[in-house]
């Protein structure tokens, strides 16, 4: 959206996300955050082999954002299968892709904005903790959103927030095995994982492109003028190896300084969740160094989701133990 409207929503939903108005949101988290992880390790830490994408990324963000948004436990399994289903939709191919893989993508959205639509009228009647419950309750100076606004963040929160994390969190697996020097340091090194993540975000983001932007007017870039009206196409992923920026851009740097990627984009726009990412990732890829017993590659390169946006592998299987 554009200013103004852009700018109230992003205000009410910022009231309740992060500072100044709920500054512990995101370190209030971080409990939940390790222990739903070390549970999913704890589920497949006596296989040989498994899929850090199906087994550990995917499921750990619709967990962590049910609980956040106050999801009742009992619906996370059915938030968990509208997710996958609207995920594995997103890349439709008419060609080959049966329809019943689309059909499946547009009932679970609409069951989920119908979920979503219920818990935000159950929240007005019983107030909770959640942050659907007090952006449902909320009455602040500029009022709150409407119901039809809260369940649109809400979606937003839950589907932005899942692919780009398992993205990040199996981009970062992968490169940890590819630089086995930095897994190891890692794992000697936990404080490393703050400025391994902001490398990894502009190393191998998660989002590639962002083609959804137009030129308000006639610009000028290197010398080229853009119409009024043309759709713009931002490549991220490039502007963040930019070699008149970043020195030895291609290389793989946990202690790279001055790290002023556009993993998260930037501007206005910039991502909403940022905060969380970060951490839901640090604590990702501690856990999983940590935890995992002499981690291996099955598959060099791994099969990637055919998007030109999003980043990541479908399947990241890897051996463990002895083998």
């Amino acid at each position: 959206m554009d200013a103004p409207e852009h700018d109230r929503l992003r205000r009410l939903a910022m009231r309740h996300f992060g500072p100044p108005h709920t500054p512990g949101l995101v370190t209030g988290l971080e409990g939940f955050l390790t222990a739903t992880a070390g549970s999913l390790i704890d589920d497949v830490a006596g296989n040989e082999q498994i899929d850090v994408v199906d087994d550990f990324a995917s499921p750990l963000p619709v967990t962590v954002i049910c609980h956040l948004l106050g999801v009742p436990r009992e619906d996370e399994a059915r938030f968990h299968l509208w997710v996958n289903d609207i995920m594995k939709s997103i890349d439709y191919d008419p060609r080959t892709d049966p329809r019943e893989k689309l059909d499946k993508g547009v009932q679970a959205r609409k069951d989920l904005l119908q979920c979503l639509g219920e818990l935000v009228e159950q929240c007005h009647r019983r107030p909770g903790d959640g942050l659907l419950s007090r952006l449902a309750n909320d009455e602040g100076p500029e009022g709150r959103m409407t119901d039809t606004e809260i369940v649109a963040t809400a979606k937003l929160l839950l589907i932005a927030g899942h692919e780009t994390i398992v993205n990040l969190i199996a981009n970062g697996m992968l490169t940890l095995l590819r630089h086995p020097q930095v897994l190891q340091r890692l794992r000697a090194e936990p404080g490393l994982v703050a400025p391994l993540v902001e490398e990894l975000l502009r190393y191998e983001p998660a989002v590639h492109i962002i083609p959804w932007r137009a030129a308000y007017s006639d610009i000028t870039v290197a010398d080229t003028v853009i119409p009024q009206g043309s759709q713009i196409m931002l490549i991220l992923a490039s502007g963040s190896r930019d070699p008149d920026f970043f020195h030895d851009p291609d290389r793989f740097d946990p202690d790279r300084r001055d790290n002023q990627h556009l993993g998260f984009g930037s501007g206005i726009h910039l991502c909403f969740g940022g905060a969380l990412a970060r951490r839901e990732t640090q604590i990702a890829l501690t856990e999983l160094v940590r935890r995992l017993d002499r981690p291996r590659l099955v598959a060099d390169p791994p099969p990637y989701r055919p998007s030109p946006v999003l980043r990541g592998p479908i399947h990241l299987d890897i051996e463990q133990g002895y083998g």
